[in-house]
């Protein structure tokens, strides 16, 4: 069964200095005008990769895995109405888990939630009918909101929608005479725009000044809880994994040692998506984590000859500034929180460091924001709502498959359509259907 890790550690922690009284003193004022000037458009990380509404589920992920894309941008369907932009949304690995998950929870989810989610239904026609179409996922695992600035916004508007837990936005094109339709210039992601704060800092000795203080000093809502540390032992599988980030509306889980609770590494939809899609057996499914982790971290040092072992964690006493690098090198979009430094000479390789919070790439972004004097700064709203929305049930205990020790987690991109036609299964199964498959390699709950 898989283990959302709870820990309640008590902490003496002062107001966080990046949290201001009414009044913002002289620096911050000269960060905040200089913020001001700088266009979104300009540190635009991600082209837009645009499909079509009636795409299938399958070559969209073939095509998320092709591409080495971060998201599509989904066409919206012809008959919607009104037309406000001309996507639907977007779709990436998070609405992929989405999917998957739903696929394994589908006999328990109550006539009342179909009600209150008609979307679920129309996913269940479409897989009848033997097509799941893109639009239809696009954003399922409400991570993925569709928002759109025009070409001169700024680092404030920026931060003003990454500020409230959105990861991507889209910057659209100027218009022109010729051409009324909209048009885009590419994405930004949180990332990039944690990217610029960095470089912003190193250049600006003030800011850099300041964001030196130790996390134990800060009031992040995550460290500030102790309550946000969402972990599988090592020895659950893939699809516990899946399930508990779709439970918890989270895009990443810690991976803790069964006997200690020690923090071993962390996996995320993207690892999972980027393993679990082109896989050609459903083995991948009961693979236990700590296994997926050693294989998808294997290329590290293929190219370079550095031996890398990744750990995503950082202690209280790590200073923010350290904290928002790690980050970035890491290229993770939250790192643990540990009471202790890591242990890098175990045998594994992982750390083994006792968890205590968490810190994301929207947790930093929002004591920016608080600096630009934002309003409603709220980086836990949209995971709230994902927990409140969630339909896969808790209830009774879970019997996943288990790994037989025999099936290589399989990475290669080829056949990826047709692996995941196999893993999502056929519609036989799927409450009593017959047709095309959707749902064979997802195991149906007992």
């Amino acid at each position: 069964m898989s283990m959302r890790k709870r820990l309640s550690v008590s902490s003496p922690r002062a107001e966080s200095p990046l949290v201001f009284s009414t009044t913002p003193n002289a620096d911050s004022e000269e960060w905040v005008s200089a913020w001001k000037g700088v266009l979104a458009k300009d540190i635009i990380d991600c082209p837009v990769v645009v499909i079509d509404a009636d795409t299938s589920v399958e070559d969209a992920c073939e095509l998320l895995l092709s591409r080495d894309a971060a998201c599509l941008a989904v066409k919206a369907p012809p008959n919607r109405s009104p037309k406000l932009s001309p996507f639907q949304g977007l779709f990436d690995f998070a609405d992929v888990n989405a999917f998957l998950t739903l696929a394994a929870t589908r006999h328990k989810i109550r006539s009342e939630e179909l009600r209150e989610r008609p979307r679920l239904q129309e996913i269940l026609d479409a897989a009848r009918d033997g097509k799941v179409p893109a639009y239809l996922v696009s954003n399922l695992s409400e991570k993925n909101p569709l928002e759109i600035l025009p070409h001169d916004a700024t680092i404030i508007s920026l931060l003003s929608i990454v500020a409230r837990g959105a990861h991507r936005i889209l910057i659209q094109a100027p218009p022109t005479s010729s051409d009324p339709t909209p048009s885009y210039l590419g994405l930004v992601s949180d990332r990039s725009l944690l990217s610029w704060f960095t470089n912003f800092a190193q250049r600006t000795p003030t800011l850099l000044r300041f964001l030196s203080v130790p996390l134990a000093s800060l009031t992040l809502p995550s460290l500030y809880l102790y309550t946000s540390v969402i972990a599988n032992k090592a020895s659950d599988s893939v699809l516990d994994a899946m399930r508990l980030m779709s439970e918890e509306g989270v895009s990443s889980v810690a991976v803790v040692d069964d006997e200690t609770g020690g923090l071993l590494s962390a996996v995320s939809v993207t690892d999972i998506g980027k393993v679990v899609v082109p896989a050609q057996s459903n083995q991948i499914l009961g693979t236990p984590l700590q296994q997926l982790v050693a294989k998808i971290k294997e290329p590290d040092g293929s190219t370079d000859g550095v031996d890398k072992s990744p750990v995503y964690s950082v202690t209280p006493n790590n200073t923010l500034f350290y904290t928002m690098q790690k980050l970035l090198a890491t290229n993770a979009h939250r790192v643990f929180v540990t009471e202790e430094s890591p242990i890098t000479g175990s045998p594994s390789g992982f750390s083994a460091a006792n968890l205590c919070g968490i810190v994301s790439v929207v947790d930093v972004l929002s004591l920016f924001a608080r600096l630009a004097n934002i309003p409603d700064v709220d980086p836990t709203r949209m995971q709230r709502h994902r927990r409140a929305s969630s339909t896969s049930s808790s209830e009774g205990p879970r019997s996943p498959p288990r790994h037989n020790g025999s099936g290589d987690i399989v990475r290669s991109r080829s056949s990826s359509r047709t692996s995941l036609q196999r893993r999502v299964g056929s519609v036989g199964s799927f409450e009593g259907l017959q047709a095309p498959r959707w749902a064979e390699r997802v195991p149906v709950p007992e």
